[in-house]
């Protein structure tokens, strides 16, 4: 199942914070040789996630981590604005409508559906947040994922070739976007609904976005 939580009700699920930060460890150091920090524990973490951002994690039925995202306010310290200005001829992304999605992660033999349940979810933070479009960094890796569940980027800037490239997209997401990622998750925007509250409640009330 999904789960949506903030950075500082983490210790609540100390299981799944855990396997979050070793699996992005697994992914970002091991698998894909990325410029982070590990600690003596084996997590990876910056200082983005000190800014109580908002995680969903993908609850797998062991309870254990199997995929996760991290989201900002573009309002605030955001790592395009921080450190790929650069890929957007140095303009930044600031508006109460975008928020950054970052740490896109999936777990070593996470299940198949679980990255279209990851982008379902983001879909629900905008519904509920009111937000227009959200904002990431994504590598050469990413495309073929994204177009497979069906919710491709608008690309505003790129650099490198080939599998070095890297990209900074915007995301915007339709009623018929989520009706077609919703499928490619096997969840239905019911059910998808029901996790959002009963992670959130109704301390996020309903605002429908173009």
């Amino acid at each position: 199942m999904l789960r949506y939580i903030y950075g500082n009700e983490l210790h609540h699920f100390a299981r799944l914070r855990d396997g979050m930060f070793r699996d992005r460890a697994d992914q970002f150091k091991a698998r894909l040789s990325w410029d982070v920090s590990v600690d003596a524990n084996g997590f990876e973490r910056d200082e983005y996630d000190a800014l109580n951002p908002l995680y969903v994690i993908w609850e797998g039925r062991d309870g254990r981590h199997q995929g996760s995202m991290r989201f900002l306010p573009t309002t605030g310290p955001v790592m395009i604005n921080d450190h790929f200005s650069h890929l957007l001829n140095g303009d930044t992304v600031q508006s109460p409508a975008i928020w950054e999605c970052t740490r896109f992660c999936l777990s070593r033999g996470a299940q198949s559906n679980v990255a279209a349940g990851l982008m379902l979810a983001g879909g629900e933070i905008m519904r509920h947040f009111g937000i227009a479009q959200f904002a990431g960094v994504f590598d050469a890796r990413m495309v073929r994922i994204y177009r497979h569940i069906g919710a491709s980027p608008d690309v505003l800037g790129s650099e490198g070739e080939g599998r070095d490239q890297i990209s900074v997209g915007l995301w915007r997401f339709s009623d018929a976007a989520r009706q077609r990622v919703a499928r490619r998750a096997g969840l239905s925007p019911e059910v998808s609904e029901l996790w959002f509250r009963r992670s959130l409640g109704d301390a996020a009330p309903l605002r429908l976005t173009a």
